[in-house]
């Protein structure tokens, strides 16, 4: 392989050179030295082994392969912020109207608008800005702390040092104002544990870490909603690591659902488990609780008000959207509070009213009365019961019993003289036994007339005769009424055939004439007869 690449002036000076290398290698010819004296090794190249580009520009490298011409134009300085160039003292055209400086136009003028301009005016001409522009290269444009002057860091490293300062004096003179007070009580030796114990409280732990920084312990800073990167947001993981992860409470497959991608369980991976023993029962829990269930209330009650048409949003005014929930709640609790007292004014509050009798609790009294063997009052004043809003013991058509007091065969009456009609007037023991007169008179006469009635046997016959199966022998029909009966039998099916035809007033009667009982036989059709579908 050779050194380098080399243009050669014939084929001979090549060959001369390979037989060179050859001889090198087989120790016969001094080897290749360097400008520093150093051998060269000839199976490595040199712009690799001897000339880095980043080492030594003069030799051969790999500059080729990337952009290594330097542009002149590129900078490393800033701008000069605050400069000045030229103080005018008289207008210029061209110039801002507003300040009179020439380096800007009055759009673009930063100082506070006049009330009237310099151009006009000629006084308080501003000085002209100095206006620079660099040409940065590619890590001058990514450098975050380019223009920066470190030495403005001070004012930073002022106002801590004046914090500290007048933290110091505080506690200096806390302290001195609790001495002041143990010497001038004249209890000093009583209360030397609690002085001691309010130094103690002044003295401050240098080493303690602030409060804010404790919470910033699981603090976690990473590139989220891009896999290669994008804004930074912080993540805070709530969980110490001592605890156990919640997708290992429960390992049984069937158990509550654990999501890895947003970390989520909404179920309780232990339902069974005591609840005083649980420190996790779910993400539900934590949405449906605390501050999480007001939230959802207010969204709620913002979405009610947006649909009653009025102007609320919640995600575009938050603010508003929360002081008209509270105006809500105050303006809903005020006529609660309203409606309450207004019952509690018609109806009075037996809750907070005057204390009940002792002897009504427990349901005893002083009150005596005397009963004989029969049950009346001997002595005393008779219970009084209690009425009902509806009216009582008040009896209307001289009835002494009220109506319903009496029931016989399905019907309600008055038990004072059993009568049945609601509106009748009362006739007493005397109506009672009319009634019972009545009715023997009337089962005598019903007795008298079934032994005295004789039933006719030919009309008996004749029946069965019209409604039987058998026709008698002796059974006489009228030729003409028969005919009649036919012409009526074939008119009524004809109306049953038509339903349109059907009189809406039907005229029904049970007596049923033999001539017609005849007719309705010849008519019918028979089911039994295999020559039915011949007939008519």
């Amino acid at each position: 392989m050779a050194t380098a690449s080399v243009a050669f002036k014939s084929r001979e000076d090549h060959r001369k050179q390979i037989e060179l290398e050859e001889a090198r290698k087989a120790g016969l010819a001094p080897a290749e030295v360097d400008e520093d004296g150093k051998e060269i090794n000839p199976h490595i190249p040199q712009y690799m082994s001897s000339a880095p580009w980043y080492l030594n520009s003069e030799k051969p490298s790999l500059k080729h392969q990337r952009k290594w011409k330097s542009d002149p134009n590129y900078t490393k300085s800033w701008y000069d912020r605050g400069a000045k160039i030229f103080q005018a003292e008289k207008y210029r055209k061209g110039a801002c109207q507003n300040c009179g400086a020439i380096t800007h136009k009055a759009k673009e003028c930063t100082d506070r608008p006049r009330k009237i301009g310099a151009k006009y005016t000629n006084k308080n001409i501003a000085a002209d800005e100095k206006i620079e522009s660099f040409e940065l290269d590619y890590d001058g444009k990514r450098d975050r702390w380019n223009g920066y002057d470190p030495s403005t860091y001070h004012r930073v490293i002022d106002l801590y040092e004046a914090k500290e300062d007048a933290r110091k004096k505080y506690l200096k003179e806390q302290q001195l104002k609790k001495l002041e007070e143990k010497n001038n009580n004249e209890n000093g030796d009583e209360v030397t544990s609690d002085g001691e114990e309010d130094d103690d409280d002044l003295k401050v732990d240098e080493a303690k870490v602030d409060e804010s920084r404790q919470m910033d312990f699981a603090k976690v800073e990473k590139r989220v909603r891009t896999t290669g990167g994008g804004s930074t947001g912080t993540v805070r993981n709530l969980r110490i690591r001592e605890d156990t992860a919640k997708y290992l409470l429960n390992l049984d497959v069937n158990s509550a659902h654990y999501d890895p991608k947003t970390r989520s369980m909404r179920e309780d991976p232990l339902p069974d488990a005591d609840p005083n023993d649980k420190f996790y029962l779910g993400d539900n829990q934590y949405r449906n609780s605390g501050q999480a269930l007001e939230f959802k209330q207010l969204n709620i009650h913002s979405w009610e008000a947006f649909d009653k048409g009025q102007d609320m949003h919640m995600q575009a005014a938050p603010s508003q959207a929360e002081l008209l929930y509270k105006n809500f709640q105050v303006a809903k609790d005020k006529l609660k509070s309203q409606t309450k007292d207004t019952i509690m004014e018609k109806y009075g509050n037996a809750a907070t009213g005057d204390e009940i009798p002792m002897e009504l609790l427990l349901g005893q009294s002083e009150r005596q009365v005397e009963y004989d063997r029969a049950g009346r009052i001997i002595k005393g004043q008779e219970v009084i019961l209690p009425k009902s809003k509806y009216e009582e013991d008040v009896h209307v058509n001289n009835h002494t019993s009220v109506w319903g007091s009496w029931w016989k065969d399905h019907q309600w009456g008055y038990k004072c003289c059993q009568q049945t009609i609601r509106n009748s007037y009362c006739t007493g023991a005397a109506g009672i036994e009319a009634a019972e007169a009545a009715l023997d008179l009337m089962k005598a006469n019903i007795a008298r007339k079934e032994a005295t009635e004789e039933s006719p046997k030919k009309v008996e016959e004749k029946r069965m005769a019209t409604w039987g199966t058998d026709i008698p022998e002796d059974l006489e029909l009228n030729e003409e009424a028969l005919a009649n009966a036919l012409k009526k039998e074939d008119h009524s099916r004809r109306e049953e055939k038509d339903e349109r035809k059907r009189k809406y007033n039907v005229k029904y009667t049970n007596d049923v004439t033999p001539e017609e009982m005849e007719a309705y036989r010849m008519k019918r059709v028979h089911h039994e007869d295999p020559m039915k579908d011949f007939l008519g």
